[in-house]
């Protein structure tokens, strides 16, 4: 699209080509685009597109070759590898935890199942959460969301993957979750399969009927929180030590509400579409601005967590220094409170993954070096 753009910057008359586009109910048509240049007294104001439909051409015929860092780029939109560091910080901060506290020494090997194991059920529930969405109609009555942040991937719509391909693709990953669960348990680890059993249920069931959880006013988000955060970090623990540490559980819980932060903000957008598809999640029922005050309350407590973390011996002082990311989540609230409603949260989305990322990162750096 960049190139069609600065070719009809170019050119008067515009810059032409024959495309395949994709229809939103996922069926492809050759096409002929055309692109012209918008001028307003003298001045580039934007652009008009104008397609027409071949009909006597096979969209095969005019598909555009695709580099490897398309295909990449693709990868990354199905399975929206970014949102992967709501798994990855908590297990490394876990491990980090657990070596301090002498519950673990470290073994790189059992790291690296934990690591792939969980970063292949986080997969696992994102593509579930896609396939569910679209089968339920609910990607297709949303128009509102922010692409990368909210409405899922709609690698469906944008024609990157089909349904059965999606559905296949993330039993692949809850399979590859499962079989490094299997190695680990090999080590008489069994009772790993107890967190294995929560993530999968609740990867699946978020969005996947007859449950449907996400729809049950409360419960999906309670499962985000408990799934990056407490399960993932006592489930790290056994996995490294063998011992079920309700320390390790505990030590989660800063994080799993962070995580359920992102969620939160990131259900503001979609809160008209999933109302009208009965994903009736808090947001959607406290609606949008008192949930809006909720988005801060869910940050002071995960703030205070870690100062009381730190009270009850759970973490040394040196923990203390993720308290640094607070001012950055009062000014996002400021943020969000203000505007709940307009496009300009999007920043606040953004804001709100990053305040997860920075405050995890400076736990891992203050158990672990201070």
């Amino acid at each position: 699209i960049a190139k069609w753009l600065k070719e009809a910057r170019k050119n008067r008359e515009g810059y032409s080509t024959k495309t395949t586009f994709i229809r939103k109910d996922g069926t492809k048509f050759a096409a002929e685009f055309t692109c012209t240049v918008t001028m307003k007294d003298g001045k580039h104001i934007g652009y008009c597109g104008r397609t027409e439909e071949l009909k006597d051409v096979s969209p095969m015929d005019t598909m555009p070759k695709t580099s490897l860092l398309t295909r990449f780029i693709s990868i990354v939109a199905i399975t929206r590898l970014p949102f992967l560091s709501a798994t990855w910080i908590p297990i490394i901060a876990s491990v980090v935890w657990g070596i301090q506290k002498e519950l673990i020494v470290m073994d790189w090997v059992t790291f690296g199942l934990v690591f792939m194991g969980g970063s292949f059920l986080h997969l696992a529930a994102n593509t579930y959460n896609d396939y569910f969405d679209w089968t339920s109609g609910t990607d297709q009555i949303n128009n509102d969301y922010f692409l990368q942040l909210s409405g899922g991937s709609r690698a469906i719509e944008l024609g990157l993957i089909t349904e059965k391909q999606l559905f296949r693709l993330a039993t692949s990953f809850l399979a590859l979750a499962g079989l490094s669960g299997i190695v680990i348990m090999l080590d008489n680890k069994v009772e790993l399969l107890y967190y294995g059993l929560a993530g999968a249920f609740s990867g699946y069931f978020y969005t996947g009927y007859p449950l449907r959880l996400v729809a049950r006013k409360g419960i999906g988000e309670l499962l985000i929180g408990l799934n990056y955060g407490p399960l993932m970090t006592m489930g790290a623990i056994y996995a490294m030590s063998g011992t079920h540490s309700w320390d390790a559980f505990l030590f989660g819980i800063p994080l799993g509400i962070l995580t359920t932060a992102i969620l939160w903000i990131n259900q503001f957008p979609d809160s008209k579409a999933d109302e009208i598809a009965g994903k009736h999640h808090l947001v959607v029922v406290l609606g949008l601005e008192k949930s809006s005050w909720g988005y801060l309350f869910l940050m002071l407590a995960a703030f205070s967590s870690i100062y009381a973390l730190f009270e009850y011996k759970i973490v040394e002082e040196g923990a203390l220094l993720s308290l640094l990311g607070l001012p950055v989540a009062l000014y996002y609230s400021y943020w969000v409170i203000n505007n709940y409603n307009t496009r300009e949260l999007a920043g606040a989305n953004w804001g709100t993954i990053g305040i997860h990322a920075i405050t995890g990162l400076l736990l891992i750096i203050g158990i672990g070096y201070i």
